[in-house]
């Protein structure tokens, strides 16, 4: 027997050229081919008569040829054939284009399976390039549920199925990593049943229980794997700190903490007593305090004589945050600093030189953080802020500048726990629900087209009031086919057309960091009156004279991520407000921006955008802290996941450690699991 390692070069028509395809979808080895899934498929096990065809639908039916094929030369490189088949119900005409073995394989007076969609309407109906095979021939591509898989340029899908075929024909597939007294709680099937099956399944319901035996399995490994890295990192030791009086900290703070701060805080100061690394995420609504939390914990490692470092994505949030904490620290003698990029190279000499001295208890910074002549006396404490935006490398990098630093990641990005524990690995998390006392909700209105001398009228009023807009846009530049708002035209028509005498920014992706730095900086200044952007302000500076928002062909966003741009303003003492516009008239996009217009909730929002939209709103490509599964789909599967978090922590908690078959091969596919994550996981 081959071994799933063995690469796909030493299948029958494999050769160089189909290698580098299958390669195009990260298929090198036997065990990829076999792990190459189905994205779905299409049951043509049931037989229709012809009269019973529909429009556009496909379907299997039986048929006799009822005339010899007639080949027509259009032009050149177009020739049609035609023919005529019937059953006990009707006719149908038959067109190939391109196809010259169908005069050949089509023969008169003989019966053939066809399969394909009708197209027509009353004055008559066709169907184009239908798939057939005679009678009496092995059902290959008709009579069966056929596997639909991912492709690549040059690559049917019938090769690749022939190919996968043939990789399980010569190799077993991979060896069985779920106990069976699991197996037979959750009615799972075998591996070794499912990894077959799902490529070849005899019918529907087949498929669907080789699929639920798949998704299973990854929820498991990645479970089993989060319940190995928690028991790792609980072997890790550093000392406890001693020092948890927080009072002088609460006593120089302005306002009352809510009951969510105060809750985050225990928990972290309960981390740092324990004696193990912390490894915490605080997650949070826009705009609920989670600075403050920082904050806490930074005093807390300072009063155990130990160096902080908050970690910010952009120069201006980490000037921001060193402005407000500089501010909270001073009467508590917490030495604080600030290094980023575009310092003057005596400036960061200087710092880094009092760090590495112990002569600064904290440090905010960006990436500057990270370079090798950044080192401290004794950190003990690393601060995270929008942790999507850095990968586990960098914050791993950070916290290697210390002994066993205590990790504490911040995010604004409001979304369902049970996704929250997926996205965000192993870490222990806080989640912050109340907002300040004091903080203005922001009303926000849905609007379409027709509002647009209102919409002006009102970024006016706003401006002679004193106050700053945004305005949002889908698009940097404009495309026609998609009849959406680009800023960078939109910014054009603003100040040439619209508001002529008002100063119009314009800031978006396609520009160089700094320029964006510099633009952000200045609208936070004051110096523009409407700053047009895309979804780069989604994360970023305190505006509190910023009162609107105005959130262009609102429908092209999540509704999670309309909430965090919508969390750009209302961070002042003015009452701000968000309008959503669209042209769109489909009743559930509707019902979803209207959900946004009801409530402010960022939690609510998220379960509601979960419900509506899927995890896609959550997970897209800026947030990398989810490994690559290949079947399983978070909000269709969440019932399977649940179970298979219970399962599996209970497995690893009895037998993980263990040296068994079983469990080696469960370790190794942890292993592969969190590889393909390519090191996202904390």
């Amino acid at each position: 027997m081959a071994k799933l390692t063995d690469p796909v070069t030493m299948l029958k028509g494999v050769g160089p050229a189909r290698a580098k395809q299958l390669s195009a979808l990260n298929i090198r080895t036997l065990g990829d081919l076999i792990c190459h899934f189905p994205r779905g498929y299409e049951d043509r096990t049931k037989l229709v008569a012809i009269e019973s065809l529909q429009v556009d639908t496909p379907a299997c039916f039986r048929a006799m040829v009822m005339n010899t094929p007639r080949v027509s030369h259009i032009r050149k490189g177009l020739d049609i054939a035609k023919v005529q088949v019937a059953d006990h119900s009707g006719r149908l005409n038959l067109t190939f284009f391109n196809s010259p073995y169908v005069t050949d394989m089509l023969q008169y007076g003989r019966e053939y399976i066809f399969y394909g969609a009708v197209t027509g309407d009353f004055i008559g109906y066709n169907m184009t390039n239908p798939v057939f095979e005679p009678l009496d021939a092995p059902a290959v591509t008709t009579r069966r549920v056929l596997p639909i898989y991912p492709l690549t340029a040059g690559l049917s899908n019938a090769v690749l199925l022939k190919t996968i075929r043939q990789a399980l024909a010569i190799c077993d597939p991979p060896e069985e990593i779920i106990p069976e007294e699991v197996r037979n709680r959750y009615h799972i099937l075998p591996a070794e049943t499912a990894y077959r099956v799902i490529h070849e399944p005899a019918s529907m319901e087949e498929a669907m229980e080789a699929k639920k035996r798949l998704i299973f399995e990854e929820f498991f490994v990645f479970s089993a794997g989060l319940s190995l890295l928690r028991a790792s990192r609980a072997e890790k030791r550093t000392a406890p700190y001693q020092n948890r009086n927080m009072q002088p900290f609460y006593a120089t703070l302005p306002f009352s903490l809510t009951g969510a701060q105060r809750r985050a805080i225990d928990e972290i100061l309960e981390d740092l007593s324990r004696g193990a690394p912390m490894n915490r995420l605080v997650q949070g609504d826009v705009g609920s305090g989670k600075t403050m939390v920082a904050a806490a914990a930074i005093y807390c490692a300072a009063g155990n004589h130990k160096q902080s470092a908050l970690m910010a994505p952009t120069e201006i949030l980490a000037e921001q945050h060193y402005a407000s904490l500089k501010k909270l620290f001073a009467p508590l003698g917490i030495r604080i600093a600030l290094l980023t990029g575009s310092m003057t190279q005596k400036q960061k000499r200087e710092t880094r030189e009092a760090l590495a001295e112990g002569r600064i208890d904290a440090v905010v910074g960006t990436h500057a953080l990270l370079t090798d002549d950044t080192t401290f006396c004794d950190l003990g404490l690393v601060v995270a802020d929008e942790q999507h935006r850095f990968g586990v490398s960098q914050r791993s990098k950070l916290s290697g500048k210390g002994g066993e630093v205590h990790l504490l990641v911040m995010s604004a990005t409001p979304i369902p726990r049970t996704l929250a524990l997926l996205m965000y690995g192993d870490l222990d998390v806080s989640i912050l629900d109340e907002l300040p006392p004091g903080r203005e909700t922001v009303d926000t209105f849905l609007v379409g087209e027709s509002y647009r001398p209102r919409i002006n009228a009102f970024i006016r009023k706003q401006v002679q009031e004193g106050h700053q807009c945004f305005v949002v846009c889908p698009a940097v530049e404009e495309n026609e086919e998609l009849g959406i708002k680009a800023a960078t035209a939109w910014a054009e028509t603003l100040e040439k057309t619209v508001f002529p005498d008002l100063k119009i920014a314009l800031l978006h992706g396609q520009m160089k960091g700094s320029e964006k730095e510099k633009v952000m900086a200045s609208f936070a200044r004051g110096e523009a009156d409407v700053l047009v952007a895309t979804t780069v302000i989604e994360v970023g500076v305190d505006v509190p004279n910023a009162t609107l928002m105005v959130i262009e062909d609102a429908d092209r966003f999540g509704l999670s991520q309309l909430h965090q741009l919508r969390g750009r303003v209302g961070r002042g003492k003015s009452k701000s407000y968000c309008i959503l516009t669209t042209h769109n008239r489909n009743p559930d996009t509707l019902k979803r921006l209207k959900a946004l217009c009801k409530t402010t909730d960022g939690f609510q929002i998220a379960e509601e955008d979960l419900k509506l939209r899927g995890p896609g709103d959550f997970f897209g490509s800026r947030q990398s802290g989810l490994p690559a599964f290949r079947v399983g789909d978070m909000s269709g599967d969440l019932t399977i996941l649940k179970e298979a978090q219970a399962a599996s922590a209970k497995w690893i908690d009895e037998h993980g450690a263990e040296d068994t078959p079983q469990a080696k091969a469960l370790r190794l596919r942890i292993g592969e699991l969190f590889l393909r994550a390519e090191g996202t996981m904390n």
